[in-house]
């Protein structure tokens, strides 16, 4: 019993057969999904998504890479949203210093905007950390007691060690399955089971054996198989462990 922790189900590439892929992933043992968002205009949709079926639970946010589309206010309709429809997280938040062009003090701005609201209504974040997981660090190092997930992690074991520090754990998805990835195969056989969930961020970063397709949550199999067999352990035992980082994490119901 398999949990996504993090999939963007709401996406427009599976409005042509978003319950086929629900029913696959179902099928494959991957019951209970974490949906984060991207912008405020998103919100809508995804609260309907996960409200159309059993074992999908909404993050609310304001991801780095739509800042165009982001407006101050926009903190402040999130707060509301928080109160009202008490999401299990608050994200898709954090810092990509990866793209040219992206205003890294606005950036900063929303990041902590989202980790203060995180903070005051002791919720989880949902970080992304592409080419800025020091940044990300030194962000949070000023908000004390804060927990959550740095999803799509491609760090040093250093830099994952200090994330464990303060309270974070790392996703890991189809990038672990590539032969490549030699420096994230080595962080996943040392790591503790405890810092480690398995995610998709469906509908990208499919695993080696999909890549250019559109990746969908019932390839976290492929992401399971590929971290036990690195780690030396059986896919049930992990299957197990970072299902209950999951549930622990993000407050999930049995499924």
């Amino acid at each position: 019993m398999l949990v996504d922790s993090h999939c963007h189900l709401d996406a427009p590439a599976f409005d042509g057969d978003r319950e086929a892929v629900l029913a696959r992933a179902r099928a494959a043992g991957v019951l209970r999904q974490v949906v984060p968002a991207v912008a405020r205009a998103a919100w809508p949709t995804l609260r309907a998504v996960c409200a159309s079926g059993a074992g999908l639970y909404p993050a609310y946010g304001l991801h780095p890479l739509f800042l165009a589309e982001h407006r101050p206010e926009d903190l402040d309709a999130l707060a509301d949203w928080i109160v009202r429809e008490r999401p299990v997280a608050v994200g898709e938040c954090g810092l990509d210093h990866f793209v040219d062009g992206l205003d890294r003090a606005a950036q900063a701005r929303y990041f902590e905007g989202q980790l203060r609201l995180a903070h005051a209504h002791d919720l989880p974040v949902i970080v992304h950390a592409r080419r800025a997981v020091d940044a990300v660090i030194a962000t949070l190092r000023r908000f004390d007691g804060l927990r959550g997930v740095v999803h799509s992690f491609a760090g040093s074991p250093e830099q994952a060690r200090q994330l464990w520090q303060h309270g974070f754990l790392i996703g890991l998805g189809g990038p672990v399955t590539y032969d490549r990835a030699r420096r994230l195969h080595r962080l996943v056989a040392g790591m503790p089971i405890e810092q480690l969930l398995l995610e998709t961020d469906a509908p990208d970063q499919p695993d080696s054996g999909h890549r250019g397709q559109r990746n969908e949550p019932a390839r976290l199999v492929r992401v399971l198989d590929a971290v036990a067999r690195l780690r030396g352990e059986s896919a049930a035992t992990v299957a197990a462990r970072t299902s209950d980082n999951a549930a622990r994490l993000f407050g999930l119901p049995p499924p």
